[in-house]
């Protein structure tokens, strides 16, 4: 059971809420969060890095020298891994770093990640009629009344993204948007502090709940 106060645009407390997700079991909490985590920054992989081998370099077809009688030693290829601008031996090629993890696995550490930042966790109502129109000053200004001060890394979870916070919010250099069913293990885990709307944590609730 998560337990947290609710805050205003100004900053004061107006309420409590509290909300249960199913977590991992303690001992196992850790290790199934880590595997979540490589998992989604292995994924991020593009990989692409290629190098040649002695073969796909252009050239070296004759042999450069004569075998015997030269007094140099013997070679065969310019292209020799030992020459320079020559092939690469055991370099990478272009492969697939894909982990795969199951849904239920994913989900279950998603739900143990968010609920292991309650001490981080901040709870405000919605605030998007308090921005008229975009300003990123106003938005920063609040953020520091709700105690995320603008050095901290901080997510900003809302249940959809009205125009007038994302403006305001896409400048902030420290702040990243995210919607509430597009949560991510890494995300959750790198802030400072978590920002989150009532209406999310619902969301949340209805999308990830077992």
């Amino acid at each position: 059971m998560v337990e947290s106060v609710i805050k205003n645009w100004q900053g004061e407390q107006v309420g409590e809420t509290s909300f249960e997700l199913r977590t991992a079991k303690e001992e196992t909490a850790a290790h199934i969060v880590h595997r979540a985590l490589v998992r989604q920054t292995t994924n991020a992989r593009q990989g692409t890095a290629s190098t040649k081998t002695r073969s796909e370099v252009r050239g070296g077809g004759r042999k450069p020298w004569r075998q015997k009688g030269t007094g140099r030693a013997r070679a065969g290829s310019i292209r020799s891994p030992l020459w320079r601008g020559g092939g690469v031996i055991f370099g990478p090629k272009p492969r697939d770093y894909e982990l795969k993890m199951n849904r239920k696995e994913r989900r279950l550490a998603l739900r143990t990640a968010f609920v292991g930042r309650a001490d981080d966790l901040i709870v405000v109502e919605e605030f998007s009629n308090e921005l008229s129109r975009p300003k990123t000053k106003e938005l920063v200004q609040a953020l520091a009344r709700w105690g995320a001060a603008p050095e901290n890394k901080t997510l900003l979870i809302l249940s959809e993204f009205p125009e007038n916070v994302y403006l305001s919010a896409r400048n902030i250099e420290n702040l990243k948007l995210i919607a509430a069913n597009q949560l991510n293990v890494y995300d959750l885990l790198h802030a400072d502090k978590v920002v989150i709307t009532t209406s999310a944590i619902e969301k949340i609730k209805e999308v990830y709940s077992d």
